[in-house]
């Protein structure tokens, strides 16, 4: 067990982050939820053409449930790739036959057993509600997938995605990849963000960002153009993923106030109602779906009365999201300056309608939403490579991370929404006398009581016995600009280190994200009550 002493460790502390210290005297985690600290953007004009050494080194990939793109920044200007008949989508969908290579994308969609929303299945476990159906193995297991007389992962499914890509990308440059930012949902935990990085290294490419998906669509959008002290919020529905994010445009910074979602909601959902109401193939389904896309008015295979019933219910399930967006925001719908969509199934006027009635404002369809995303991570590819200068673009924690300490108390070091990548770190000392050995449980949630949250892991870290109080440990993690946390502990003494990758956090399914959120809010005031008489035991 550990107990907080007040010192800071390491740079990037809290005190840095949020401007309150760390430890006990650090005020109630309530309050912290209040703190809407996020995506940092400082925004320039000066986009330079790339010269001939640096022309499109790094590559944006959109890896989408349905369809994937790739793009870069050339001359100033971000272009998308195509294939060989000049198609910019790829469908992300791979055939593994017996023998030979995986067969990706429109030709593998004439085979009944090739595999599709396999983005839905990153980082997950068998006997979680997303997989169900879907994966071979015993409950607890990482999905594995029957493809062709072979086991493959859905890490091995993407990653054949992203060489398809790849091939594509090199064959219209005539020159190799290497580079690549890859897109994710903002709401991806570390184990799906994980996930997404093996399949892009496995693809053949370092991966030098993960990019959560409105932040890439706001991006596309040009919001750098945009006014001071724009607000904006970013509706992204896609194939098989949900994101909603708030921003706010400020002189040259543009900050991300507030973000929610759900992986596991998306135009496959709404293929699935239209094909068990209807009784016909998935195919068939999105072609019925792609009727109600299209401006001009024709006959429909079903009712409009029809198709609304049955898409409505799911499109319903984005208007939590949307209100608690703005509500971590600070905000209210009249707020709001600007509505942007990103995602193929915003392309629905039932969907767009939806929106304005949120928001109270017409959104913005400037961009093709199929492609805003594969655009922003081309600009985004291009602000690393040096494209695009003096632009500055950082993500956020979407939960709160911290340890246990004596007491059965979570000791918070990173709020949630703070802007990452970021250090922050804290000075503990051994709680009884003569113990040699310190026990270091990460945690992640936003309750007061370690019990309440979930569990990353832990690990021992040694150190000389001493007085109950004289030993002295530093803790810092570290969260890189993907995401990805590390946890280092230092015995003071002896300068000894030991550092712990947790390579697999909060592997839970998305209802149990948003029940954690709804019952800190619900049982905030019970916590704090909890936490104060833990610690009056503690002083007693």
């Amino acid at each position: 067990m550990v107990m907080p002493i007040v010192e800071a460790f390491g740079t990037g502390c809290i005190a840095d982050l949020a401007g309150h210290p760390t430890g006990q005297n650090s005020p109630s985690r309530y309050r912290v939820k209040q703190w809407a600290s996020a995506a940092v953007y400082l925004f320039s004009r000066e986009i330079h053409p790339a010269t001939q050494e640096n022309v499109l080194m790094i590559v944006g990939i959109d890896l989408g449930t349905t369809n994937s793109l790739i793009g870069a920044m050339d001359a100033g200007f971000p272009i998308l790739f195509s294939d060989e008949l000049g198609r910019r989508l790829t469908p992300s969908v791979v055939y593994f036959p017996q023998d030979g290579d995986p067969i990706v994308g429109y030709e593998a969609l004439q085979f009944e057993e090739a595999i599709y929303s396999v983005k839905r299945l990153m980082g997950r476990k068998i006997g979680e509600s997303e997989c169900a159906g879907r994966g071979v193995g015993a409950p607890g297991d990482s999905v594995r997938l029957l493809a062709g007389g072979r086991i493959v992962s859905p890490e091995d499914v993407s990653a054949a995605i992203l060489r398809k890509l790849k091939r594509d990308a090199e064959r219209s440059l005539g020159s190799s990849i290497e580079r690549a930012v890859i897109t994710v949902p903002a709401y991806f935990n570390d184990a799906q963000r994980a996930a997404t990085k093996r399949a892009g290294e496995a693809a053949g490419f370092v991966v030098e960002r993960l990019l959560a998906e409105p932040t890439a669509a706001a991006l596309a959008y040009g919001l750098d153009r945009l006014t001071e002290h724009t607000k904006v919020a970013v509706y992204d529905l896609g194939g098989g993923t949900f994101d909603v994010s708030v921003l706010e445009l400020s002189g040259r910074v543009f900050e991300v106030l507030a973000t929610n979602g759900d992986t596991h909601l998306g135009g496959d959902d709404i293929d699935a109602a239209i094909a068990e109401r209807c009784g016909v193939s998935r195919t068939a389904a999105e072609a019925i779906k792609r009727e109600f896309s299209e401006s001009e008015p024709h006959e429909f295979s079903i009712s409009p009365a029809l198709f609304e019933s049955i898409c409505r219910p799911i499109i319903e399930r984005t208007r939590l999201h949307c209100l608690r967006s703005l509500q971590d925001a600070g905000l209210k719908p009249e707020d709001l300056d600007e509505v942007i969509l990103a995602g193929g199934a915003t392309r629905m006027p039932l969907v767009r309608d939806f929106v304005q009635e949120i928001f109270g404002k017409k959104p913005n369809t400037s961009q093709h939403p199929d492609e805003a995303i594969a655009v922003g991570a081309a600009i985004q590819a291009g602000i690393l490579e040096g494209a695009v200068r003096n632009v500055t673009l950082l993500d956020v924690t979407p939960l709160s991370l911290g340890i246990e300490t004596v007491g059965g108390l979570m000791n918070v070091l990173i709020p949630r929404n703070t802007t990452i990548p970021c250090k922050a770190g804290e000075m503990f000392t051994n709680a009884a006398a003569n113990q040699a050995s310190m026990r270091i449980a990460v945690l992640q949630g936003e309750r007061e009581m370690a019990g309440d949250n979930w569990k990353l892991g832990e690990f021992e870290i040694p150190f000389a016995p001493a007085p109950r109080g004289q030993a002295r440990v530093g803790v810092q993690f570290e969260i890189d600009a993907n995401g990805l946390l590390s946890v280092l502990a230092r015995d003071i003494a002896t300068g000894r280190d030991t550092k712990v990758s947790m390579k697999s956090a909060v592997e839970v399914s998305d209802e149990a994200v948003e029940k954690m959120l709804s019952e800190s809010l619900e049982h905030a005031f019970e916590d704090m009550n909890e936490r104060a008489f833990a610690e009056a035991c503690l002083k007693a």
